[in-house]
């Protein structure tokens, strides 16, 4: 707990009014996304310059405070929860877009920007910017950043990782470290923009980014299939990609999944279909075309009952609104929802389908399964009540039962929603202890008093 003496020091940096210390506001910054303990702060605090976010930094280092970087707090990982009795600070007073640049294809920003306000800006001067996780209606670009953000169109454009051209951030003796440019190609040093974006605020604090822009694609072109069966959608999946076409969105919903969206947004939706694709192609309109009936002869070659191509923008639209209700409709079955992030080789698709079918029924679980099937990226959503003790000891067995399934089948603990508190204690199975113990030295160099959101993607460092 910071001394009256520090919060005053805390106050004069960045002015009383930006410090909270009340116990409502405390526990407003206690928790995520993830189905984690809560953890108070012991002071909250919201700079409004890159100044003061710089002085904020060096402050906490001196006085060895425990520093905890928040943007909106949509991460599901537990990358947001801060320490105990440590320091939270808040980016939305830094969301400033900087420059557009039109000529040279890149923007700059501060962390704080939401994303798709910032989308919305670019597109505004005839422009793209790719990356569009599910929560960028309120997510920030720094927390994009902060833990590698994906999306919908990942599958043909990547993820944050491939936009970002360069990150300025603020070390813990609050220097102002530059790293990239906003030139196409630089190779000058270590590549120190690529160590920052992913490090989920273990390593420095944003300070400003370079984001790359893309020209949007002349046409598009959308469509729904439906099938009888889950095995046949994702096999639809791998032969797509086989034939060599990349669309831009290739999703994926299960029947409860669908059923559930159904209820809560009445989309018009088949609830009898036992899975449904929703697949986006784009580009030229000549290649788009090509590429439209080629995805949709390949849907009905593997049993698709029916293939309904959008017609117009608006029933685009309603598609994709379709896919973005599955979390939202999910999370109102019961108390608590538990989205997890099982990613394998595209090709594995329905090997993983399998084993969450066989999973949900050994632990007696609901789970509810969509995702981004295109790149391997699936979802699947546990759907529970953590009170009942009998039933979240199931969950946590089914949880490392997917974990496992994914990582034998060539996949990754997580695909796009980060590793934070939730994930640490996998890390080593998947990459083996001398990477994690690589990584413990780097930080505990950059770091040596372990205050940049300790105990996160790691672990505790070992003493």
């Amino acid at each position: 707990m910071p001394s009256d003496s520090l919060q005053k020091e805390f106050a004069a940096v960045v002015g009383q009014e930006n410090v909270m210390t009340g116990e409502s506001d405390l526990h407003a910054y206690s928790y995520d996304s993830a189905v984690l303990d809560q953890v108070s702060p012991a002071i909250v605090v919201r700079p409004e310059t890159s100044e003061i976010l710089g002085r904020v930094v060096k402050l906490c280092n001196e006085n060895g405070l425990k520093l905890t970087v928040r943007g909106a707090g949509t991460n599901l990982s537990g990358g947001t929860i801060p320490s105990p009795g440590g320091v939270v600070c808040l980016t939305n007073a830094l969301n400033k877009v900087l420059e557009i640049n039109e000529d040279d294809l890149y923007a700059v920003v501060q962390p704080g920007v939401i994303t798709a306000q910032f989308a919305a800006q670019v597109a505004a001067k005839g422009l793209l910017y790719p990356p569009d996780p599910g929560s960028q209606a309120v997510s920030t670009l720094g927390g994009n950043v902060a833990e590698n953000a994906g999306g919908l169109r990942a599958l043909k454009y990547g993820v944050t990782k491939d936009y970002v051209m360069g990150v300025d951030f603020f070390d813990v003796n609050g220097e102002l470290v530059h790293s990239g440019s906003k030139t196409v190609k630089c190779v000058t040093g270590y590549n120190l923009s690529g160590l920052m974006v992913g490090s989920e605020g273990t390593l420095g604090v944003f300070e400003k980014l370079i984001l790359k822009l893309v020209p949007p694609p002349k046409a598009i072109k959308s469509m729904m299939a439906e099938f009888n069966d889950v095995g046949a959608a994702s096999q639809t999946v791998s032969s797509i990609i086989a034939a060599k076409i990349v669309p831009a969105t290739l999703e994926f919903m299960d029947n409860f999944t669908i059923k559930t969206v159904e209820n809560f947004r009445g989309a018009g939706l088949n609830t009898e279909a036992a899975a449904l694709l929703l697949i986006e192609v784009d580009g030229h309109p000549a290649q788009v075309e090509d590429d439209a009936s080629q995805v949709e002869a390949i849907c009905k070659q593997h049993g698709a009952a029916n293939v309904t191509v959008a017609r117009d923008a608006d029933q685009r639209a309603a598609v994709w609104q379709a896919r973005r209700d599955a979390l939202p409709a999910l999370a109102r079955v019961k108390p608590t929802t538990v989205l997890e992030d099982a990613t394998v080789p595209r090709s594995k698709i329905p090997d993983m389908m399998q084993a969450l079918k066989r999973i949900a029924r050994e632990y007696k679980l609901t789970i509810g399964t969509f995702g981004h099937a295109g790149d391997g990226n699936l979802h699947p959503t546990i759907l529970t009540d953590i009170r009942d003790k009998a039933e979240w000891e199931r969950v946590e067995k089914a949880i490392d039962a997917i974990f496992d399934e994914a990582l034998a089948l060539g996949g990754t603990l997580s695909g796009e929603h980060g590793i934070g508190l939730a994930k640490s204690k996998y890390m080593h199975l998947e990459h083996g202890t001398a990477a994690i113990e690589y990584s413990r030295k780097m930080k505990s160099v950059m770091d040596p008093k372990n205050i940049l959101n300790p105990g996160k993607m790691l672990g505790p460092l070992l003493t």
